[in-house]
């Protein structure tokens, strides 16, 4: 039955913290004990192998509190033990550590007893009139009533009933007032947070600057090799047609058409270059219709499904078009598949964008420049890129974008 699994998986729970809290108040002991040896140089090697195993110990206690993970609040650690220990001493999380260790001691033994003796007493009650038909004069009361009458076992059989719906109830409590302990001492504080997020942004800010110096080197690029090249080929015909339009006038015909025909070219080179740059049938028909126009003459069959109440910002389509084209186009060329599907769509404050294949998987963005490459355009926009692509496929890679209320 489902409600007992759960029963016994959340008292299992409790259990698991009993035990992390066991471990983590003799590694806290372990710790000052090494402190205190330190002060005449013999505790260095102990004080740093008992943080190492404080930090693994409680990082499995931030990994089994439900709901969003909390996340490793340390400074990084590097180089030899003096330099570990002088890094160790100055990061406020290690203090943090202590203090949640000997409070979850307190906690995590009460809980769990608690739990189980609230489900005793669940059982003893609703064993009640069993008892008192076996050995009437065994009991004497159950919660203040007094079991002298089988009237009186049938209630206590009720007032256990009511005591194990409690009972089944009160372990998802406990564990939540240890998610909400460990969160405020485990997690990182608001001002590491904040440091954190100053640091991101400093890091998407360059990672900006980088893409647009390198958008606005392909767009010179290919003006200069492209339209330039052409049109500076058409203005040097067009002039050697004027010279010979007096006494070769088929000469200078020729050479016209010519110019021409650049002429047409080094136009259709422009619209690429400005299609590269903001599509224009995003600002005609919006994003679903842009990735239906682009679905259409894919090199790949594109299942394409939108669901967007209304448009989204201009930088956010033109993101997200240039985004689903480049995985797509990246499924064409490298991962051998016979289709491709497009889902696009909004929830609440996020819009989602889902492209899988049938490919051959094993996309990797540490192998290649794309997907890197992807993830930091998108850090602009405080987008995140899940990969899911194992060897044999399929590939699915999905990014989720903010965009406002």
């Amino acid at each position: 039955m489902s409600w007992a699994r759960r029963a016994v998986r959340e008292l299992g729970q409790l259990a698991v913290g009993l035990g992390l809290a066991g471990a983590g108040v003799a590694l806290a002991v372990a710790t000052l004990t090494a402190a205190a040896l330190s002060l005449i140089g013999v505790g260095l090697p102990l004080l740093d192998r008992a943080l190492s195993g404080t930090r693994a110990l409680l990082d499995r206690q931030r990994r089994r509190v439900p709901g969003p993970p909390v996340r490793s609040p340390y400074q990084p650690v590097r180089g030899g033990l003096t330099a570990r220990l002088m890094t160790r001493a100055g990061d406020p999380a290690i203090y943090r550590d202590l203090a949640f260790q000997f409070a979850h001691f307190a906690y995590a033994p009460s809980a769990a007893l608690f739990a189980v003796a609230i489900w005793l007493g669940a059982a003893q009650g609703l064993a009640m009139p069993l008892i008192h038909a076996v050995r009437p004069s065994a009991i004497g009361n159950y919660l203040g009533l007094p079991i002298d009458s089988p009237g009186n076992a049938w209630l206590a059989a009720v007032a256990g009933l009511l005591v194990g719906v409690g009972a089944y109830w009160l372990p998802r409590g406990l564990l939540h007032l240890e998610g909400r302990l460990t969160r405020a001492l485990l997690g990182p504080t608001a001002r590491a947070t904040l440091t954190e997020r100053v640091e991101e942004l400093t890091d998407t800010r360059a990672q900006t600057v980088d893409a647009q110096a390198a958008e606005l080197r392909r767009i010179e690029r290919d003006l200069h090799d492209g339209a330039q090249a052409r049109l500076v080929a058409m203005a040097m015909n067009l002039g050697l047609a004027e010279e010979l339009l007096a006494r070769d006038p088929e000469a200078a015909r020729g050479l016209v058409t010519e110019a021409r025909s650049a002429a047409g070219t080094a136009l259709a080179e422009l619209r690429d270059v400005v299609r590269g740059i903001h599509p224009p049938v995003l600002a005609d028909r919006g994003l679903a219709g842009g990735l239906a126009a682009f679905a259409l003459g894919a090199a790949l069959p594109v299942d394409l499904a939108v669901d967007l109440p209304d448009r989204l910002a201009p930088p956010l389509e033109s993101a997200l078009y240039f985004t689903a084209a480049e995985l797509v186009t990246n499924a064409a060329r490298h991962s051998g598949a016979t289709r491709v599907a497009v889902r696009l769509w909004r929830s609440d404050d996020q819009v989602r964008l889902t492209v899988s294949d049938d490919g051959r998987g094993g996309a990797d963005p540490e192998r290649g420049s794309g997907l890197a490459g992807l993830r930091r355009r998108l850090a602009a926009f405080d987008g995140r890129v899940r990969i899911d692509s194992p060897p044999g496929g399929p590939t699915v890679i999905d990014v989720e974008l903010p965009c406002g209320s």
